[in-house]
Protein backbone atom coordinates (compact mmCIF):
# COMPACT_ATOMS: atom_id res chain seq x y z
CA UNK A 1 0.00 0.00 0.00
CA UNK A 2 0.99 3.61 -0.56
CA UNK A 3 0.20 6.42 1.91
CA UNK A 4 -2.46 7.65 -0.49
CA UNK A 5 -4.25 4.30 -0.07
CA UNK A 6 -4.55 4.62 3.71
CA UNK A 7 -7.58 6.41 5.17
CA UNK A 8 -6.60 7.64 8.63
CA UNK A 9 -6.54 10.91 10.52
CA UNK A 10 -3.99 12.03 13.11
CA UNK A 11 -1.11 9.85 11.81
CA UNK A 12 1.66 8.92 14.22
CA UNK A 13 4.88 7.08 13.33
CA UNK A 14 7.01 5.06 15.74
CA UNK A 15 10.46 4.12 14.45
CA UNK A 16 11.57 0.90 16.13
CA UNK A 17 14.01 -1.91 15.34
CA UNK A 18 14.56 -0.85 11.73
CA UNK A 19 10.88 -0.43 10.86
CA UNK A 20 8.22 2.27 10.82
CA UNK A 21 4.93 1.69 12.60
CA UNK A 22 2.09 4.06 11.73
CA UNK A 23 -1.09 4.48 13.77
CA UNK A 24 -4.03 6.85 13.40
CA UNK A 25 -7.72 7.50 13.89
CA UNK A 26 -9.82 5.35 11.60
CA UNK A 27 -11.65 7.16 8.85
CA UNK A 28 -14.64 4.84 9.32
CA UNK A 29 -15.77 2.29 11.94
CA UNK A 30 -14.16 4.38 14.65
CA UNK A 31 -14.07 1.76 17.41
CA UNK A 32 -10.49 0.57 17.19
CA UNK A 33 -7.00 1.16 15.85
CA UNK A 34 -4.69 -0.41 13.26
CA UNK A 35 -0.96 -0.36 12.68
CA UNK A 36 0.66 -0.10 9.24
CA UNK A 37 4.29 -1.23 8.91
CA UNK A 38 6.96 -0.09 6.44
CA UNK A 39 10.67 -0.49 5.79
CA UNK A 40 11.04 2.59 3.60
CA UNK A 41 8.15 5.07 4.28
CA UNK A 42 6.87 4.40 0.75
CA UNK A 43 5.42 0.89 0.83
CA UNK A 44 3.16 -0.06 3.72
CA UNK A 45 1.52 -3.25 4.93
CA UNK A 46 -2.21 -3.69 5.15
CA UNK A 47 -3.60 -2.44 8.43
CA UNK A 48 -3.44 -4.85 11.36
CA UNK A 49 -5.86 -4.34 14.24
CA UNK A 50 -4.04 -3.65 17.50
CA UNK A 51 -7.03 -2.57 19.59
CA UNK A 52 -10.79 -3.00 19.25
CA UNK A 53 -13.71 -2.05 21.48
CA UNK A 54 -14.92 -4.86 23.75
CA UNK A 55 -17.73 -5.13 26.29
CA UNK A 56 -16.56 -3.65 29.55
CA UNK A 57 -14.00 -1.25 28.11
CA UNK A 58 -14.48 2.21 29.62
CA UNK A 59 -14.59 4.06 26.28
CA UNK A 60 -17.65 3.59 24.09
CA UNK A 61 -17.00 6.06 21.23
CA UNK A 62 -14.60 8.71 19.88
CA UNK A 63 -11.61 6.39 19.51
CA UNK A 64 -9.14 9.04 18.36
CA UNK A 65 -5.47 9.95 17.94
CA UNK A 66 -3.50 6.86 19.01
CA UNK A 67 0.19 7.45 19.69
CA UNK A 68 2.57 4.61 20.61
CA UNK A 69 5.68 5.39 22.65
CA UNK A 70 8.36 2.97 23.81
CA UNK A 71 9.16 3.40 27.50
CA UNK A 72 11.16 1.08 29.77
CA UNK A 73 10.98 -1.73 27.22
CA UNK A 74 7.19 -1.66 26.77
CA UNK A 75 4.94 0.06 24.22
CA UNK A 76 2.32 2.47 25.51
CA UNK A 77 -0.57 3.77 23.43
CA UNK A 78 -1.98 7.15 24.41
CA UNK A 79 -5.46 7.50 22.89
CA UNK A 80 -8.68 9.46 23.29
CA UNK A 81 -11.96 7.79 24.24
CA UNK A 82 -15.37 8.92 25.45
CA UNK A 83 -17.14 7.00 28.21
CA UNK A 84 -20.88 6.45 28.23
CA UNK A 85 -21.20 9.11 30.94
CA UNK A 86 -19.00 12.18 31.12
CA UNK A 87 -16.61 13.94 28.74
CA UNK A 88 -13.79 12.61 26.56
CA UNK A 89 -10.34 11.92 27.97
CA UNK A 90 -7.01 10.26 27.21
CA UNK A 91 -6.23 6.79 28.56
CA UNK A 92 -3.18 4.59 28.16
CA UNK A 93 -2.97 1.08 26.69
CA UNK A 94 0.07 -1.22 26.78
CA UNK A 95 1.65 -4.01 24.72
CA UNK A 96 4.96 -5.89 24.70
CA UNK A 97 5.37 -5.26 20.95
CA UNK A 98 4.45 -2.35 18.66
CA UNK A 99 2.17 -4.50 16.48
CA UNK A 100 0.54 -6.78 19.06
CA UNK A 101 -2.80 -6.44 20.85
CA UNK A 102 -2.83 -3.51 23.24
CA UNK A 103 -4.61 -3.91 26.58
CA UNK A 104 -6.11 -1.36 28.95
CA UNK A 105 -3.31 -0.12 31.21
CA UNK A 106 -4.68 2.97 32.96
CA UNK A 107 -8.18 1.48 33.50
CA UNK A 108 -9.82 4.76 32.60
CA UNK A 109 -8.89 8.37 31.92
CA UNK A 110 -5.53 9.72 32.93
CA UNK A 111 -6.63 13.27 32.13
CA UNK A 112 -8.88 14.92 34.76
CA UNK A 113 -12.17 13.09 35.13
CA UNK A 114 -14.39 16.15 34.74
CA UNK A 115 -12.39 17.78 31.94
CA UNK A 116 -13.23 17.38 28.29
CA UNK A 117 -9.75 16.43 27.07
CA UNK A 118 -8.16 14.81 24.06
CA UNK A 119 -5.02 14.09 22.08
CA UNK A 120 -2.63 13.14 24.86
CA UNK A 121 1.02 12.78 23.89
CA UNK A 122 4.07 11.62 25.85
CA UNK A 123 7.32 13.34 26.76
CA UNK A 124 10.07 12.48 29.24
CA UNK A 125 12.05 15.34 30.79
CA UNK A 126 14.96 14.68 33.13
CA UNK A 127 13.65 11.17 33.69
CA UNK A 128 10.14 12.38 34.60
CA UNK A 129 7.25 11.22 32.35
CA UNK A 130 4.67 13.80 31.29
CA UNK A 131 1.46 13.81 29.30
CA UNK A 132 0.80 16.86 27.13
CA UNK A 133 -2.85 17.14 26.09
CA UNK A 134 -5.64 19.49 25.06
CA UNK A 135 -8.35 20.87 27.35
CA UNK A 136 -11.14 21.16 24.80
CA UNK A 137 -12.67 24.36 23.56
CA UNK A 138 -16.14 22.80 23.77
CA UNK A 139 -15.83 23.04 27.56
CA UNK A 140 -13.65 26.13 28.12
CA UNK A 141 -14.17 28.01 24.79
CA UNK A 142 -10.51 29.05 24.52
CA UNK A 143 -8.87 25.65 24.09
CA UNK A 144 -5.67 25.01 26.03
CA UNK A 145 -2.58 22.84 25.68
CA UNK A 146 -1.75 21.47 29.13
CA UNK A 147 0.97 19.44 30.79
CA UNK A 148 0.74 16.93 33.63
CA UNK A 149 3.25 14.69 35.38
CA UNK A 150 2.62 10.95 35.24
CA UNK A 151 3.47 8.24 37.74
CA UNK A 152 6.54 6.21 36.81
CA UNK A 153 4.36 3.24 35.79
CA UNK A 154 2.18 5.50 33.54
CA UNK A 155 -1.02 4.23 35.16
CA UNK A 156 -2.21 7.62 36.43
CA UNK A 157 -1.37 11.29 36.90
CA UNK A 158 1.15 12.40 39.51
CA UNK A 159 0.05 15.97 40.11
CA UNK A 160 -2.32 18.61 38.83
CA UNK A 161 -2.41 19.73 35.18
CA UNK A 162 -0.96 23.10 34.22
CA UNK A 163 -1.60 25.28 31.17
CA UNK A 164 1.17 25.76 28.62
CA UNK A 165 -0.80 28.12 26.36
CA UNK A 166 -4.28 28.89 25.06
CA UNK A 167 -5.35 28.80 21.42
CA UNK A 168 -6.03 32.53 21.43
CA UNK A 169 -2.33 33.15 22.13
CA UNK A 170 -1.77 32.48 18.42
CA UNK A 171 -1.94 35.63 16.28
CA UNK A 172 -3.28 33.62 13.35
CA UNK A 173 -6.05 31.57 15.03
CA UNK A 174 -9.72 32.01 14.14
CA UNK A 175 -12.84 31.26 16.12
CA UNK A 176 -15.10 28.34 15.23
CA UNK A 177 -18.90 28.12 15.67
CA UNK A 178 -19.28 31.66 16.93
CA UNK A 179 -17.10 34.17 18.74
CA UNK A 180 -14.52 33.19 21.32
CA UNK A 181 -14.33 29.47 20.52
CA UNK A 182 -10.73 28.56 19.69
CA UNK A 183 -9.51 25.01 19.00
CA UNK A 184 -6.40 23.21 20.23
CA UNK A 185 -5.71 19.79 18.70
CA UNK A 186 -2.92 17.25 18.48
CA UNK A 187 0.11 18.56 20.43
CA UNK A 188 3.43 16.80 19.84
CA UNK A 189 6.55 17.81 21.75
CA UNK A 190 10.08 17.43 20.37
CA UNK A 191 13.49 18.49 21.69
CA UNK A 192 16.07 19.84 19.24
CA UNK A 193 19.32 20.69 20.98
CA UNK A 194 18.42 23.20 23.68
CA UNK A 195 15.09 24.09 22.08
CA UNK A 196 11.77 22.53 23.06
CA UNK A 197 9.07 22.81 20.40
CA UNK A 198 5.47 21.65 20.22
CA UNK A 199 3.51 21.37 16.98
CA UNK A 200 -0.28 21.62 17.33
CA UNK A 201 -3.36 22.11 15.18
CA UNK A 202 -6.16 24.67 15.00
CA UNK A 203 -7.92 26.82 12.40
CA UNK A 204 -6.34 29.79 10.65
CA UNK A 205 -7.96 33.14 9.85
CA UNK A 206 -9.32 33.20 6.30
CA UNK A 207 -8.59 29.47 6.01
CA UNK A 208 -9.11 25.98 7.32
CA UNK A 209 -7.36 23.43 9.49
CA UNK A 210 -3.68 24.18 10.00
CA UNK A 211 -0.55 23.29 11.96
CA UNK A 212 1.23 25.76 14.21
CA UNK A 213 4.25 25.56 16.48
CA UNK A 214 5.05 26.85 19.97
CA UNK A 215 8.33 27.11 21.87
CA UNK A 216 9.39 27.02 25.50
CA UNK A 217 11.76 29.85 26.40
CA UNK A 218 14.01 27.67 28.58
CA UNK A 219 13.75 24.32 26.77
CA UNK A 220 11.60 22.88 29.57
CA UNK A 221 7.94 21.93 29.76
CA UNK A 222 7.52 24.30 32.69
CA UNK A 223 9.01 27.26 30.81
CA UNK A 224 7.12 30.17 29.29
CA UNK A 225 5.56 29.04 26.00
CA UNK A 226 5.01 31.33 23.03
CA UNK A 227 3.21 30.52 19.80
CA UNK A 228 5.07 31.35 16.61
CA UNK A 229 3.43 33.69 14.10
CA UNK A 230 4.59 31.28 11.39
CA UNK A 231 2.60 28.20 10.45
CA UNK A 232 4.08 24.81 9.73
CA UNK A 233 1.21 24.02 7.33
CA UNK A 234 -1.97 25.96 6.52
CA UNK A 235 -3.68 24.27 3.56
CA UNK A 236 -6.52 22.33 5.27
CA UNK A 237 -4.28 19.77 6.97
CA UNK A 238 -2.80 19.15 10.38
CA UNK A 239 -2.71 17.07 13.58
CA UNK A 240 0.81 15.95 12.81
CA UNK A 241 4.07 14.90 14.41
CA UNK A 242 7.78 15.03 13.72
CA UNK A 243 10.07 12.01 13.55
CA UNK A 244 13.54 11.04 12.43
CA UNK A 245 13.85 8.43 9.66
CA UNK A 246 16.35 5.57 9.70
CA UNK A 247 18.68 7.56 7.44
CA UNK A 248 18.68 10.51 9.83
CA UNK A 249 16.36 12.73 7.78
CA UNK A 250 13.48 14.39 9.60
CA UNK A 251 9.85 14.42 8.50
CA UNK A 252 6.55 15.97 9.39
CA UNK A 253 3.52 13.70 8.89
CA UNK A 254 -0.08 14.94 9.12
CA UNK A 255 -3.49 14.30 7.59
CA UNK A 256 -4.96 16.21 4.66
CA UNK A 257 -7.61 17.24 3.84
CA UNK A 258 -9.36 17.78 7.15
CA UNK A 259 -12.72 17.48 5.42
CA UNK A 260 -14.81 15.92 3.98
CA UNK A 261 -14.88 12.77 6.07
CA UNK A 262 -13.22 9.69 4.53
CA UNK A 263 -11.06 11.83 2.24
CA UNK A 264 -8.25 12.13 4.80
CA UNK A 265 -4.86 10.67 3.95
CA UNK A 266 -1.44 10.83 5.65
CA UNK A 267 0.96 13.32 4.05
CA UNK A 268 4.72 13.16 4.58
CA UNK A 269 7.03 16.14 4.00
CA UNK A 270 10.69 16.79 4.94
CA UNK A 271 11.25 18.96 7.97
CA UNK A 272 14.63 19.75 9.51
CA UNK A 273 15.90 20.65 12.95
CA UNK A 274 17.29 23.80 11.40
CA UNK A 275 13.84 24.61 10.03
CA UNK A 276 12.30 24.41 13.48
CA UNK A 277 15.08 26.48 15.04
CA UNK A 278 14.73 29.18 12.38
CA UNK A 279 11.10 29.72 13.41
CA UNK A 280 12.08 30.74 16.95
Amino acid sequence: MKLSDINIRDPFILTDDGKYYMYGSRGSNQFGFEVYVSDDLENWSEGKTVFEYYDGFWGVCDFWAPEVHKFNGKYYMFATFKPEEGPRGTGILMCDTPDGTFTDWSKGKVTPEDWSSLDGTFYVEDGVPYMIFCHEWIQIHDGAVCGMKLCDDLKKADGEPFVLWHASDASWVRSVTGEGNFVTDGPFVVKHGEKLACVWASFVKDGGYCEGIAYSDNGKIGGHWSVSDDLVFKDDGGHGMLFKALDGKEYFIFHKPNSPALAERPVLIPYTSKGIAEKC
